[in-house]
């Protein structure tokens, strides 16, 4: 990322603390992580399995509470925020990609994308132009009118990216939002996560691959629930070597 960056970061986590459980148990999911991420940028998030990765994605998504610290997006903390703000500021501003898709059963694909506009005061006529438009972006349009258990895994998972990035979403979250899709179209996929970031959204992406993390800005490395170490994309696959060598 250029180093002219605005004054605000649209996401600042600031010493994000997550523990589960007491005594015994108590398991450190986040240490005191500190990290900013910028309109037009796109951060690619890395690290094994239970380094953090996807808490870091639900607590900056106001989908979980933080043990301690702070998440601000643009400049509101959401950790504050009730229950009512959340969910209107999850609906405008935040578009969250899961692993497990997350779609509404009894909608269509259409009805899936359509529906947090609607829910935001959208009339319906104009949110299901939006969502048949997102779906001919992810090469879905004929299957605006199916429902979830009528389409592949790979199909759900676009219609889920769809649903995340419809709107003048200001922060994208993508939990491995390859995992279910082939090499051709896990490319398109993060060339348009990248087009909505260099339209001036901010992007976090979580992911195993070097060379899907070759799209963002910048390439996070967690590891026991502390960012070790942070590198320019171009860096991304030397980092893993460097970090499994040393595991």
């Amino acid at each position: 990322m250029p180093d002219q960056r605005p004054a605000q970061a649209v996401l600042q986590l600031e010493n994000l603390v997550r523990t589960h459980g007491t005594g015994a148990t108590e398991v450190h999911a986040l240490r005191g992580v500190d990290l900013a991420v910028y309109p037009g940028e796109l951060v690619a998030v890395m690290g094994p399995s239970g380094s953090g990765k996807s808490t870091l994605l639900t607590l900056a998504g106001g989908l979980d509470r933080p043990t301690g610290g702070r998440v601000l997006v643009e400049g509101t903390d959401i950790t504050a925020a009730s229950r009512k703000q959340l969910a209107a500021l999850r609906r405008r501003s935040i578009g969250y990609v899961f692993q497990e898709y997350n779609l509404i059963p009894a909608l269509t694909a259409a009805e899936n994308i359509a529906l947090p506009l609607e829910l935001d005061g959208v009339s319906a006529r104009k949110a299901r132009a939006a969502a048949l438009a997102a779906l001919e972006e992810m090469q879905l349009g004929p299957a605006a009118d199916r429902f979830p258990d009528e389409m592949s895994g790979g199909q759900q998972q676009r219609v889920a990216i769809a649903r995340a990035l419809v709107g003048d979403r200001r922060l994208v979250l993508a939990d491995e939002p390859t995992g279910a899709l082939d090499s051709e179209t896990g490319e398109s996929v993060l060339a348009l996560l990248r087009s909505r970031c260099d339209a001036g959204a901010a992007g976090i992406l979580v992911t195993h691959e070097p060379r899907f993390a070759a799209w963002a800005d910048r390439v996070v490395f967690l590891r026991d629930g502390s960012i070790v170490d942070s590198t320019l994309r171009s860096h991304a696959e030397s980092l893993l070597s460097g970090q499994a060598g040393r595991a």
